[in-house]
């Protein structure tokens, strides 16, 4: 008989999304805002099944070769699953969003094609859970048809995303081809000059999932016209998804090539950190800086996948676990911001880093909640970002990858300024005329906002069971 554990969590977002779509047409027109109660409530149910019923034992293969059921899919699954709950939660003060069904369907749909992409060990099967979840969010990102930014948004994303995607499928049959298998786990070495040649198209696929750069230039445009919720998918759970498969790929299909990827890698990160920060520096725009901020990020976060070639004989698993470790707090850390900055401008009407001034004399707590958030992208301790820096950092040093360490110190003081700026504006700054105007917060912001600022907290200084949990996901890949 065959087994239904490993996929679970893909079988619980399927029935989610019909039972939104066929509860959809019985929904009175004022209580529509309640399918967001329903897919957040669905989604954290869909984490404790899993967690209940379908934990892995030992990795194996399952699906006639096309999935891998282990830690580390599962691992990144749990962590889609939280985010796109949280996400769901914070599109219900979304207008013209909040009462769509079809946009909580098409956020499942992309967690949905996350999840295969987490577990592919098969170029088809990952070709087309890329695709799964990359189309849904072109949709969401361009989802305010009256909005010229959103429309902008997910025409750019679509456009680019498309071309990517091609030449990174045409990568996909080059390795056929030459290895005459679609297996990951069975693909064969191939000699350097084509393995190149290979690695080139699809990092151009990957890369641009992960928003490194040369492949970043969609990533502002896109991050500033989409509706801030799906902002906050994209730039972290999308994100995550991507270094899951950089993971998997890179570590089963081409270890003993490791020392050429590894090198291409870790100057690609350094290029991406540097590039991130110092065009953040100039933004007037808060999601236009959080959009050069997560391409820093993915920088940082590329440290790790970087730091993995010892010697020809070995491989250190501390580059995973730090990645892991990173992208955990990472997707944590950047929906706080996120989150924050669409209560507010939900409100204030503007997403300028100006209309921030005197948020902390307006409400105390949010203006906590922000601190704690954007501290924690600056590295700062005792909050989640900190430690994943240090096992970065760590990583990289462990592989003589020293230079790449210190490249990343440097570029997180140049990141601490622009934080510390946005910060300014919320203490320091004075706008009268708005301080004393209520700033209303709704039960699903606050519920989502408590959440991941104790998270946050947490995962900094309680951070032993998270390392714990990325170290079993990355010794799947030993």
């Amino acid at each position: 008989m065959i087994s239904l554990a490993p996929i679970l969590p893909e079988i619980l977002i399927l029935a989610l999304g019909l039972i939104i779509l066929l509860v959809d047409p019985f929904w009175k027109a004022e209580n529509r805002r309640g399918i967001g109660w329903l897919t957040a409530g669905g989604l954290f149910l869909t984490i404790l099944l899993s967690l209940l019923f379908a934990r892995p034992a030992d990795p194996v293969s399952v699906l006639g070769g096309m999935l891998r059921f282990d830690w580390l899919g599962f691992l990144f699954k749990m962590l889609f699953l939280f985010g796109a709950a949280v996400t769901a939660l914070f599109l219900m003060d979304i207008e013209k969003l909040n009462s769509r069904a079809e946009v909580y369907v098409l956020l499942l749909a992309s967690v949905l094609g996350m999840s295969l992409m987490a577990s592919s060990a098969n170029l088809v099967m990952l070709y087309l859970a890329i695709e799964t979840t990359s189309i849904p969010l072109y949709v969401l990102a361009g989802f305010l048809r009256s909005d010229d930014k959103s429309t902008e948004a997910g025409f750019k994303y679509l456009l680019f995303g498309a071309l990517t995607s091609t030449v990174m499928l045409y990568g996909f049959s080059l390795l056929f081809g030459f290895t005459n298998t679609t297996d990951i786990y069975a693909l064969a070495s191939l000699p350097k000059g084509l393995f190149l040649g290979v690695f080139f198209l699809l990092i151009v696929g990957l890369g641009f999932k992960v928003s490194i750069v040369p492949f970043h230039f969609w990533a502002p445009d896109v991050y500033e016209g989409a509706p801030t919720p799906v902002t906050g998918f994209l730039s972290t759970v999308s994100k995550a998804a991507g270094f899951s498969v950089v993971l998997r790929l890179f570590m089963i299909a081409f270890p003993f090539e490791a020392l050429d990827w590894s090198l291409i890698l870790a100057i690609l990160s350094a290029v991406t950190m540097t590039l991130g920060n110092l065009l953040a520096l100039g933004q007037k725009n808060i999601k236009r800086m959080l959009a050069y901020s997560s391409i820093a990020h993915a920088g940082y976060a590329m440290i790790g996948v970087a730091s993995i070639y010892i010697s020809d004989a070995a491989l250190s698993p501390l580059g995973v676990t730090s990645v892991i470790f990173y992208l955990i707090a990472y997707v944590v850390t950047n929906l706080l911001a996120f989150g924050i900055v669409s209560t507010y401008t939900r409100v204030s009407g503007s997403d300028e880093i100006p209309a921030f001034n005197g948020l902390s004399r307006r409400h105390p707590w949010l203006a906590f909640a922000m601190l704690v958030g954007f501290l924690s992208l600056a590295g700062m301790p005792p909050f989640g970002g900190f430690i994943a820096k240090v096992l970065v950092f760590a990583a990289a040093v462990k592989v003589n990858l020293v230079w790449l360490a210190v490249i990343g110190i440097l570029n997180s003081i140049v990141g601490l300024y622009y934080y510390l700026i946005v910060l300014k504006h919320v203490y320091l700054n004075r706008d009268e005329a708005t301080e004393n105007i209520p700033l209303p917060i709704t039960r699903p912001y606050v519920i989502a906002l408590v959440v991941l600022t104790l998270g946050v907290i947490l995962i900094g200084t309680i951070f032993a069971p998270w390392f714990n949990l990325a170290g079993a996901g990355a010794l799947n890949l030993f």
